[in-house]
């Protein structure tokens, strides 16, 4: 099978800033945590941006205030478990995976929960073959990236916490309180290595989502991630991830599209709050979160369309189809709200006549 067929689509974040940890964890001579690949400080230089000791620049993973990142850093070099809380969209995945890279070495302790998730992928389950064969054994243990966290020392990521059931949230509680978890079938317990601790993500808008119990709120401390404050800061933040994403997928080149990635970042903003920049119109909200995330998907996607499709331009026809595809996410309620924007904004907002007519074209 040629080479190419076995490249992975996606490196994980100690992977893609290899350079960076290196150079950071050299010229770190700051006191570490026990089982830390960098101190606190040097990690939050690998968030936030900034300098090497010998001069390697360090690019910011995150773009927003710094005494959050300090706060949730300072949590991690504690016994207390850590919980990003926010919007959808608001980098919270993005920030639990580089706190991890960063702290641990490795990104790759992390379970995605979901309405699906049973205890057995929290704590442990057991290889059925071996557990017929010889019955309960540590050998027929299978360990979840939980055990394994707890037993290297590291972190490990819970993602969209609130996805899972409220009672097999519960099972983190005697892990989080006593740092240990027991194993009653094998008369044993497995106990964490100091380093050991855990990062949860949750957003408490999205439908299906399940409250923490007070137990288990009681034990993390809480991040709350706010959206970009400004426009200015919402583009620079969805320029420079698509053209990061972009350049990672290897997507031919396209002219600087910075101004195509205002107009998304300006709709989106637009129809997320309800009204206009400049506050003077109101409009029919979006019954989807069109949240940065998103609009950093529509830029993607629209690049590829240019590059492909359109000449190699990212102009209005590349973006149209893109943009309707986010917003409209219920066709009835949705395609409606768009439709307003349209006509009281988009019409008469100079520049934009041509997002009008492409739009038109495809709702």
């Amino acid at each position: 099978m040629p080479e190419a067929a076995h490249q992975r689509l996606r490196l994980s974040a100690e992977e893609i800033y290899t350079a960076e940890l290196t150079a950071l964890a050299a010229g770190d001579s700051r006191p570490r945590p026990e089982n830390w690949r960098l101190s606190p400080p040097a990690v939050v230089t690998y968030i936030l941006g900034g300098k090497a000791a010998d001069g390697t620049p360090i690019s910011a993973k995150y773009v927003g205030n710094r005494r959050l990142i300090e706060t949730a850093v300072a949590t991690l070099a504690t016994d207390r478990a850590l919980l990003l809380l926010g919007l959808p969209g608001t980098a919270k995945s993005w920030v639990s995976e580089h706190l991890a890279a960063a702290i641990s070495g490795s990104s790759q302790r992390m379970i995605q929960c979901t309405a699906g998730t049973d205890e057995n992928q929290i704590r442990y389950s057991w290889n059925y073959a071996l557990l017929l064969a010889k019955g309960p054994s540590y050998e027929a243990l299978v360990k979840t990236p939980l055990t394994r966290a707890m037993e290297d020392g590291s972190i490990v990521r819970l993602e969209e916490l609130t996805r899972m059931g409220s009672d097999v949230q519960d099972t983190l509680i005697t892990v989080l309180s006593e740092k240990t978890l027991p194993v009653p079938e094998l008369d044993m317990a497995i106990d964490a290595r100091r380093g050991f601790n855990v990062i949860a993500t949750a957003n408490n808008r999205d439908k299906g989502v399940n409250d923490l119990s007070s137990a288990l709120k009681r034990r993390f401390n809480v991040v709350v991630l706010p959206s970009p404050a400004t426009l200015e800061e919402e583009v620079g933040i969805v320029v420079k991830r698509v053209r990061e994403i972009g350049t990672n997928l290897s997507l031919p080149p396209i002219k600087p599209a910075d101004e195509e990635m205002t107009r998304i970042v300006t709709l989106f903003r637009e129809l997320r709050e309800g009204r206009t920049l400049n506050g003077k119109t109101k409009l029919k909200t979006s019954s989807g979160s069109l949240s940065t995330a998103e609009a950093i998907s529509v830029g993607v996607s629209a690049w590829a369309s240019a590059a492909h499709f359109g000449g190699g331009v990212l102009d209005a026809d590349s973006l149209a189809p893109n943009l309707v595809g986010a917003v409209v996410k219920d066709p009835v309620q949705d395609t409606v709200a768009l439709q307003e924007y349209l006509e009281s904004v988009v019409r008469t907002r100079d520049g934009w006549s041509d997002l009008y007519n492409a739009i038109r074209e495809v709702i």
